[in-house]
């Protein structure tokens, strides 16, 4: 005789308060992304999945919220999709058409992405990476989407960099060098200064999914720093990284006004509303602590702000 189990996880709690994400993380997928007329991406994602909890609900029942999560992405992952952002948003869907307790339904995706390239002298092929960031979230209103990316590039800081230029001047004043040959010289010369590996992350989130290109933002957020770097360098591609970063110092803070610069530039068609999110966190060489800035906005405040409305 087959023994009925009490369903706890359906019960009230002692604490009637509700609860915004319950879920789980660390859910890995493939994900294949189609191309027109290219081999498909193949990605190894990880996944987060999130439903909101009401107060009347003591658990979200994590045991079978998983085999629908499972099946949700699955059937996600199975369909054919050209934009990583779908893929979630699909699931954030069925999520929440699957959850009759549950307003609101998240999906996050990172994975690592790989793209190709050449040398900046020796035009030599390599290869780079970037981490995509893709999220979804579906309630009574509809769905909205985000696709971003993270890279990695250089940052050199202009205020080291003035010292030595300023030490520069001084030395050659010193050897008798006139002062319009030292302006020529510092000019063509940038001076040292102490540099950073910089992380560059960001996405674009939108009612529906955002029309942007993953290429195009990672080509942003990598042009937002000081110099790109590349996982080949011969010789000369060490001594062009070193003279771009330095002819281009920034501050942490002037790398994400260059990535809300090229958002601008680049994605002049993205809905007033679309939220733009920035960051820059720079790994210091001569601190022990790092730096980082960011800045998150709507579209239409960005065009003001770069077109100097404000």
């Amino acid at each position: 005789m087959s023994h009925q189990l009490p369903d706890v996880q359906a019960s009230s709690p002692d604490v009637t308060v509700g609860l915004n994400r319950v879920g789980v993380t660390g859910v890995e997928k493939l994900v294949t992304i189609d191309r027109a007329e290219q081999r498909p991406i193949v990605l190894m994602a990880e996944f987060e999945v999130f439903v909101d909890l009401p107060s009347w609900r003591k658990g979200a029942d994590m045991s079978r919220n998983m085999e629908v999560i499972d099946e949700t992405l699955e059937a996600a992952v199975s369909e054919d999709v050209s934009r990583v952002e779908d893929v979630c948003g699909d699931a954030a869907e069925r999520l929440l058409e699957k959850h009759d307790y549950t307003e609101e339904a998240e999906v996050r995706m990172e994975a690592e992405y790989v793209t190709r390239e050449e040398t900046p002298a020796s035009d030599r092929p390599t290869q780079s990476t970037a981490k995509i960031i893709a999220s979804a979230t579906a309630d009574g209103d509809g769905i909205r989407e985000e696709i971003g990316a993270e890279v990695t590039g250089m940052t050199v800081c202009p205020c080291s960099q003035g010292m030595s230029a300023s030490r520069a001047r001084e030395t050659l004043r010193e050897l008798s060098v006139d002062d319009e040959t030292i302006d020529e010289f510092l000019a063509e010369v940038p001076q040292p200064g102490h540099s950073q590996r910089g992380h560059a992350t960001l996405t674009v989130e939108s009612t529906g999914a955002p029309p942007v290109d993953l290429n195009r933002i990672i080509d942003v957020a990598r042009d937002s720093m000081s110099a790109r770097i590349y996982n080949l360098a011969k010789r000369p591609d060490e001594d062009h990284m070193t003279y771009e970063s330095h002819k281009n110092a920034k501050f942490v803070e002037d790398c994400v006004r260059a990535m809300a610069e090229g958002v601008v530039e680049q994605f002049p068609d993205l809905p007033d509303d679309a939220v733009v999110r920035m960051e820059q966190s720079n790994d210091e060489s001569i601190h022990q602590h790092n730096a980082h800035a960011e800045r998150v906005a709507e579209f239409e405040t960005l065009v003001d702000e770069v077109d100097g409305g404000v």
